[in-house]
């Protein structure tokens, strides 16, 4: 059953890049070495002020379309150009959820709400304009919003921690500011332990944003062209990331709802004028399946199956050709076996499936559109790449003679792990040989067989199907061709 795809935006008020350099956020970097982390400018038309940055953050649009010029929102088009919580509830019927203590995100005050109707909300002022009631009121909020978390379903959710901001502003950027930081690290560090701990967590796929809207003056406050005043960032992690991915362009504060919208599988419509659009990443290394997937061969192999089979008296019919697809020799010649009617050795059966589809590989192959553009991109942007084959070592190195061996990194052929695809031994030797972690990799495959073996050794996955029909996925992209990413990638066009 496919898991259900869930999003939480966490805003941290007024968060220096810089800061985060020298003070401990086991939390937060949980979520960037589990993603990507990366710093936001400030769009240089857009005032470094909450409310514009936040009011970017959440519509997905700059600041001369929600027209949220200053922390009063008066004279806001946040109804034609609504927050995500708002639109998804309204027009898609999902659960949302808000909960912040600043007045104006959630309430009429100072021209509000930014957040105008999410299907939940939770809100605490704070008691004084001191960074005391700051931290109290964030502590009420966490405590409200981890319960909802854990207990309801809220598909996306934004909660807002206010008290750095504040901290800054009366106390400036030392000390206290720090420490604030880290109380906000550990309300994050609480609200992921409560999506852990529901009972459906297994079952769903989670998306995790962590966003700060500017930054401040060493001595506190914002508003200005500065530098710290002008970075922010974003860090994101979840099925559709890699570990430690890099974005391959500049991030945006309009990135966030576009992130949001596709964290959920919703292709935003024309008319919304986002802005915005999800941040293309690239992996810290690629792992290529070969067959069918950088070169034209599944039908060279599907003919040698056929030709093996018929050699020994059995005609393979298409529904049995869509059963060795993605196959070793091996688990080929067992199927072969028990279709042949006469009797016949699995080894003599092995053989002659490697040399046939090896003179066929012999007498001449073809990339697949889009193969050589993609080995190229991730040459050009030093990405390790490793083919991952269910071929024996004799084809693979055949293979190799037209793709060029220089391309990979390492290859693993079928025989050189203890068990070949569908189970994960292959990825995970690649990945061990690369020196990175599973899920720091991405897996492109085109067939069932290998995309069970990918996500059986916890990589994500793009599929380019050959033969057979695979669905997208939490973790799975499914796209038409290579050229598709390779262009995200920022590859140009062929032709």
């Amino acid at each position: 059953m496919p898991r259900a795809r869930r999003v939480l935006v966490v805003g941290i008020d007024g968060v220096r890049l810089d800061t985060l350099a020298r003070v401990p956020t086991p939390h937060l970097d949980t979520v960037a070495s589990s993603g990507f982390l990366a710093p936001v400018e400030v769009d240089d038309a857009t005032p470094t002020m909450s409310g514009p940055c936040w009011a970017t953050i959440a519509t997905g649009v700059r600041v001369t379309k929600h027209a949220v010029w200053s922390n009063d929102f008066s004279g806001h088009r946040l109804g034609v150009f609504p927050d995500f919580t708002t639109r998804l509830a309204r027009q898609d019927g999902r659960r949302t959820y808000v909960a912040a203590a600043w007045e104006p995100l959630v309430t009429v005050a100072d021209g509000g709400p930014m957040f105008r109707r999410p299907t939940r909300l939770t809100h605490h002022a704070p008691a004084a304009d001191t960074p005391g009631a700051w931290e109290d009121a964030d502590e009420a909020t966490v405590r409200d919003a981890v319960a909802v978390l854990a207990h309801e379903d809220p598909e996306a959710s934004f909660v807002y921690l206010g008290a750095p901001d504040e901290t800054a502003h009366h106390l400036g950027c030392g000390t206290a500011y720090e420490r604030s930081i880290e109380a906000a690290d550990r309300r994050l560090g609480r609200l992921l332990a409560a999506l852990r701990a529901r009972p459906s967590y297994d079952q769903e796929a989670w998306t995790v944003l962590v966003v700060t809207d500017h930054g401040h003056r060493d001595e506190g406050g914002h508003g200005g062209d500065g530098e710290a005043e002008r970075t922010a960032w974003l860090a994101c992690a979840g099925p559709d990331v890699t570990a430690g991915a890099r974005p391959v362009r500049p991030v945006r504060h309009e990135d966030v709802a576009a992130q949001v919208y596709a964290a959920l599988d919703r292709t935003p419509d024309s008319h919304w004028t986002l802005d915005g659009a999800a941040v293309p990443t690239l992996p810290r290394a690629v792992l290529l399946d070969m067959d069918g997937t950088l070169v034209d061969t599944e039908p060279l192999w599907l003919e040698a199956a056929r030709e093996v089979a018929a050699a020994h008296g059995h005609t393979l019919t298409e529904e049995e050709g869509g059963h060795v697809l993605g196959r070793t020799c091996a688990d080929t010649a067992a199927y072969l076996r028990t279709l042949c009617p006469r009797p016949v050795s699995g080894p003599h059966l092995e053989t002659s499936l490697e040399d046939t589809f090896l003179a066929a590989v012999e007498s001449g192959i073809h990339p697949r559109p889009g193969a050589r553009d993609l080995l190229d991109r991730l040459a050009d942007a030093n990405v390790p790449t490793a083919l991952v084959s269910a071929s024996p070592r004799r084809v693979v190195d055949a293979v190799l003679k037209t793709l060029g061996g220089e391309a990979f990194r390492t290859t693993v052929a079928d025989g050189e792990t203890n068990r070949s695809k569908p189970h994960p031994d292959p990825y995970l030797e690649a990945a061990a040989r690369l020196q990175l972690p599973p899920e720091a990799c991405l897996v492109v495959e085109d067939s069932p067989t290998g995309t069970a073996a990918a996500e059986a050794a916890g990589c994500r996955v793009v599929v380019v199907p050959s033969a057979t029909p695979i669905a997208a996925a939490p973790g799975r992209r499914v796209l038409d061709d290579l050229t598709a990413l390779a262009r995200a990638w920022g590859a140009p066009p062929q032709g």
